[in-house]
């Protein structure tokens, strides 16, 4: 049968089974508050790896086998200059015969590409060289330069605004590709290339291989030089 603790007399020193008692009860609570402080430390623990670990979550493995160089090709070009270009492309495609709630799309899609201008070395004939008798002058004969295909930026070209009506968007809800972005890239090239044929990176591009053929063939002791494109009399 326990025995109550004596009750402590009012006013007098604790008696030693008052004070036993009383280091008793104060170690207990303090084992109670460290389980509880190990309670709490291993539950963060164990939550901190278990959102590390993520044994439910999805990864990405990349299983690709490694790239296959198919080939090498000299280049004989001379890349002059670069234009950088954004187009946005707006896409709207409607029903003859219903509203645009129910069937229709509108797409607003912002391209970002470059283009190069380069002068082909290649396409060089054998008098495109001239060089004086005393070897201080010399004329060389270039062709204009040509654009390179848009290069169209895939990071930072994105679809903006994108609206569908209702029988839309259930098609897309049974598609396993609900949006198609191929039609988007391939206007937003041919935009940026039209735009590149319109702007004067070719005129700069020949302006810069002009000078850079001056400096390097004045540099190889040449005092005159003559740099001239093919269509210049």
């Amino acid at each position: 049968m326990k025995r109550d603790s004596p009750p402590s007399r009012t006013g007098y020193p604790p008696t030693d089974a008052e004070a036993f008692e009383r280091r008793r009860s104060g170690r207990g609570r303090r084992y109670l508050a460290a389980a509880l402080v190990a309670v709490v430390l291993l539950a963060g623990g164990a939550w901190l790896a278990w959102t590390y670990i993520d044994p439910f979550g999805t990864r990405n493995v990349d299983r690709s086998p490694p790239v296959l160089l198919q080939s090498i090709q000299d280049m004989s070009r001379f890349q002059a200059a670069s234009g950088n270009f954004q187009v946005i492309v707006d896409l709207e495609k409607d029903a003859p015969f219903l509203p645009d709630a129910l069937k229709g799309s509108r797409t607003l899609f912002i391209g970002v590409g470059s283009v190069d201008a380069y002068v082909d070395f290649a396409g060089l004939k054998e008098d495109a060289l001239t060089v004086s008798p005393d070897r201080t002058e010399v004329t060389v004969r270039l062709p204009r330069a040509q654009l390179e295909r848009p290069n169209l930026d895939n990071e930072k070209s994105h679809v903006y605004a994108h609206e569908r009506g209702l029988f839309d968007r259930f098609q897309d809800m049974l598609s396993n590709s609900p949006q198609d972005q191929q039609e988007l890239y391939v206007l937003a090239t041919k935009k940026i290339a039209e735009a590149a044929q319109q702007s004067d990176l070719r005129q700069r591009a020949d302006q810069n291989t002009k000078l850079m053929l001056e400096g390097m063939l004045k540099s190889l002791g040449f005092t005159k030089v003559t740099v001239k494109f093919a269509d210049e009399p």
